[in-house]
């Protein structure tokens, strides 16, 4: 999925000396969006947030279900970022503009890196099936942000096993593990799931920020108990995370070195500036640069109007 509301908000953030420049708990809420319309995915919504726009370079997460829907994403354009889809429950049909077609379930990854354009579309194979996952996108820096867009999917993906634990490495690198998924700055995306009554400490890198969020059950973490929703900024400075469910929970743990450059993001393209913006929606609408996805039946999704005041950058935080 991405960001189909007719109405974004621009999101200025990155630049150096805005994380936490050590341990902190930061509860953050997140807000609830529909997309596709009134009968679509309804998704929770934890970055960007009022408080804190970022987690290394992690720039938009969405959770979305369980629930019984049918996901329905017509073609749409992206720039400037890499998406990333991890599924609990469900399939989805991914298609894009490089001549990619390939179905997604749980544990396996879809990185997709716009580069300079990408477009792509998503859709269900059995309608009003149950779905669940999280949809994350990574701002590409300066050295890679102009780069040829290009797909990897990746059915094996390291795993660390322990006692009523498994955590998969999805993004980046942790606890030794690296991920095959090409990344263009310093990052870590995990899921941990737990079996009934379980715990584990896993190291980190003090130079990192990191986030935790339950994506289901309850898990407990550095001490705050979690239930699906909020988003546990943990900042950075730490060596090490205790995590801990007394259930069948699932987290996901994110972190990566703090962004050092300011990114405008509105709608489905992360630049640098209004200018930057205003090319891209001009060339989604002329419809050359990003190119046509083919195979799908479902409609290209047009650009919501600019806003009326100038985008312009307000920082990873408020």
């Amino acid at each position: 999925m991405s960001n189909l509301e007719r109405e974004p908000h621009e999101t200025a953030c990155g630049g150096e000396g805005e994380a936490a420049e050590g341990p902190v708990r930061e509860l953050l809420a997140g807000r609830d969006v529909v997309l596709g319309g009134t009968r679509g995915i309804k998704v929770t919504r934890t970055l960007p947030g009022r408080e804190r726009r970022m987690v290394g370079a992690w720039c938009f997460l969405d959770h979305y279900g369980p629930e019984r829907a049918t996901m329905s994403v017509g073609p749409h354009p992206h720039t400037g970022l890499q998406t990333v889809t991890w599924l609990l429950e469900g399939e989805v049909l991914h298609r894009d503009s490089v001549g990619s077609e390939q179905l997604i379930g749980p544990g396996r990854l879809n990185i997709m890196t716009a580069g300079r354009a990408i477009a792509h579309s998503e859709e269900s194979v059995r309608p009003d099936s149950v779905i669940h996952g999280v949809q994350l996108w990574v701002a590409l820096p300066g050295a890679s942000r102009h780069t040829e867009p290009s797909f990897e999917h990746h059915a094996d993906l390291p795993r660390l096993v322990a006692p009523g634990v498994e955590v998969t490495v999805f993004a980046g690198e942790l606890a030794g593990l690296v991920s095959p998924a090409r990344v263009h700055s310093p990052l870590t995306g995990a899921e941990v799931a737990f079996d009934d009554r379980s715990a584990i400490t896993l190291p980190l890198r003090p130079d990192f920020e990191y986030a935790v969020l339950t994506l289901s059950g309850e898990v407990e973490a550095d001490g705050t108990r979690l239930t699906p929703g909020p988003l546990l900024y943990l900042g950075s400075g730490r060596s090490e995370i205790a995590l801990a469910s007394a259930g069948q929970g699932r987290a996901l743990l994110l972190g990566g070195e703090p962004f050092e450059e300011e990114i405008l993001m509105w709608w489905n393209f992360v630049g640098r500036d209004q200018q930057e913006i205003e090319r891209f929606r001009k060339e989604w609408e002329q419809g050359a640069a990003f190119g046509d996805v083919g195979g799908t039946a479902l409609a290209r999704i047009p650009a919501p109007p600019l806003p009326t005041i100038r985008l312009k950058p307000r920082g990873r935080r408020r």
